[in-house]
């Protein structure tokens, strides 16, 4: 019998069967649908893998601000990313433009030190370093019972005390 995987930091992402590209993404507390539109096939019924990516980006930056605001104890009442996914080609290196915008009674240099805290959010790093990807086949088995959450909140927490 083969030994069960460590799940640790893991998402399970499996399709639904319910349209060609319908996924559904589980952790362990929520589940969330991934499709394309339906201009390209899919069921419209999600946002799309670089929808997702985006959003990692987004919310990993106004998380860490936030966690950054909150200990220096600064007055920023809402923060808001808008992020952009850009490639020319397939073989082009992809670009993410990121817009934030904060609002509150903050000064000048609370706003560029915030700023400057975006772009040290794990998840600006990971895409700024490149990752390394590796890809298993694994024996076909039932779905497991639950999957640990990841450590993210402790590199946010980390790149926040910068």
């Amino acid at each position: 019998m083969p030994e069960t995987p460590d799940l640790s930091d893991s998402l399970l992402v499996a399709e639904t069967g319910l349209g060609r590209l319908q996924l559904v993404a589980r952790t362990e507390t929520d589940a969330f649908l991934v499709d394309e539109p339906k201009s390209v096939g899919g069921l419209g019924s999600g946002p799309n893998p670089y929808d997702l990516l985006a959003a990692a980006l987004g919310s990993c930056k106004a998380m860490t601000m936030r966690l950054y605001a909150e200990r220096k104890a600064w007055p920023l009442t809402r923060v808001q990313v808008s992020v952009r996914h850009r490639r020319a080609s397939l073989q082009a290196r992809d670009g993410f433009e990121c817009t934030v915008t904060l609002e509150g009674p903050l000064d000048e240099a609370q706003r560029a030190r915030l700023l400057e805290i975006a772009d040290h959010c794990p998840v600006h790093r990971t895409l700024d370093r490149g990752s390394d990807v590796e890809t298993k086949l694994a024996e076909a088995r039932s779905t497991p019972a639950s999957i640990i959450p990841s450590a993210h909140m402790v590199h946010m927490e980390e790149a926040s005390a910068a």
